[in-house]
């Protein structure tokens, strides 16, 4: 059950969509997790400048207090790829002054920068449309810094395939691999760059931090960047490593784990389509997860793009039965009342 402090003011929602279902993870309102990427914040074009990024998450604020407003409590998950590349050319260019922190650490400051501006832009926007409860009742948002456990053992560490941070010239790339064991791969025309693993999530950690918060009426902010990559060493102790694990999988993880009963992964298209870029192409607003793993199956939605969404979506439905929507950030509204995107549910089949 909702805890006082949370069910006190509590704001009623539309709580009508064809999409709002039971209520998760001990709250009063169904629970909404919502995964978009790190270029939501750094897009294509833009310098990279703090300005830019905290108007960017300005604009973000405004659609997620749109969840929230339409009856859902929420769990954002948000990625890092353009940021973390940040982080990594700047210690790159300090190395001759300040040793370079390791990839986990990195994300783990990607993770307190990242949400720093989403928190202060979600505050302000849920004042502003009167969803940021005030005395006893007040509605909070919290940033979890979120630890994600992996394999040490993962297929990924043996072939690391994931491209990050600076170009390299062909000399500092091999005094790179002699000095520091770093896996380099050479791009034409741009330079020798290091790859990383892409290591599958198996926990994260802190989920009953989370659904304590989510019981209070609480926006959370965890699992950025996917989390923060750590193995569990012979004798149960806990330590960072070296890698990068994809957010739609960590989203999709948490929302399992917390029994959300919605799951939106943000992306560039308003739906799915089969035959992307083909004379064949159509799009998919509904999919069974027998369908979906039919067309995962025939090649139709390539690892580097769309199948990690569609598969780790699949999970999801499958472990708890509940839907996923993945849509863009236009088409959002539209989906949330079951009129836009691309929707995987269980049930049958569609012709």
């Amino acid at each position: 059950m909702m805890g006082a402090a949370g069910a006190q003011g509590a704001p009623t929602g539309s709580g009508g969509s064809d999409l709002a279902g039971g209520a998760a993870a001990g709250a009063g309102r169904p629970v909404a997790v919502v995964a978009f990427g790190g270029n939501a914040l750094l897009e294509a074009g833009d310098v990279g400048t703090t300005a830019e990024q905290k108007r960017r998450a300005e604009e973000a604020a405004q659609w997620l207090a749109g969840v929230v407003e339409g009856g859902h409590e929420m769990v954002v998950v948000h990625g890092n790829g353009p940021q973390v590349g940040q982080v990594l050319i700047q210690m790159e260019e300090a190395a001759t002054k300040i040793p370079p922190a390791t990839l986990d650490v990195a994300v783990a400051q990607t993770q307190g920068a990242i949400g720093f501006l989403l928190e202060t832009a979600l505050r302000n926007r849920l004042a502003e449309v009167g969803l940021a409860r005030a005395a006893a009742g007040r509605r909070e948002v919290a940033i979890v810094l979120s630890l994600v456990v992996v394999d040490r053992d993962d297929p990924g560490f043996e072939r690391p395939s994931k491209p990050i941070g600076p170009f390299f010239s062909r000399y500092r790339a091999e005094l790179l691999e002699r000095e520091h064991g770093w896996a380099m791969v050479h791009e034409s025309g741009r330079g020798w760059r290091k790859v990383v693993p892409s290591p599958r999530p198996l926990e994260v950690l802190g989920v009953p931090s989370v659904r304590a918060l989510l019981a209070r009426g609480d926006v959370v902010i965890a699992g950025g960047g996917g989390g923060i990559p750590v193995i569990r060493r012979p004798d149960g102790a806990l330590e960072g490593i070296e890698a990068v694990i994809d957010k739609d999988r960590t989203a999709a993880l948490l929302a399992r784990d917390l029994g959300a009963d919605l799951l939106i992964n943000l992306t560039g298209v308003s739906e799915v389509r089969s035959g992307y870029g083909t004379a064949r192409e159509r799009p998919l607003p509904r999919l069974s997860v027998a369908e979906a793993r039919r067309l995962l199956a025939a090649g139709e939605f390539p690892p580097g793009s769309m199948g990690p969404k569609i598969e780790s979506s699949v999970e999801f439905v499958e472990a708890t039965g509940n839907k996923v929507v993945i849509t863009d950030i236009d088409t959002l509204p539209a989906a949330l009342e079951g009129e836009g995107g691309t929707v995987i549910e269980p049930g049958e089949e569609e012709s």
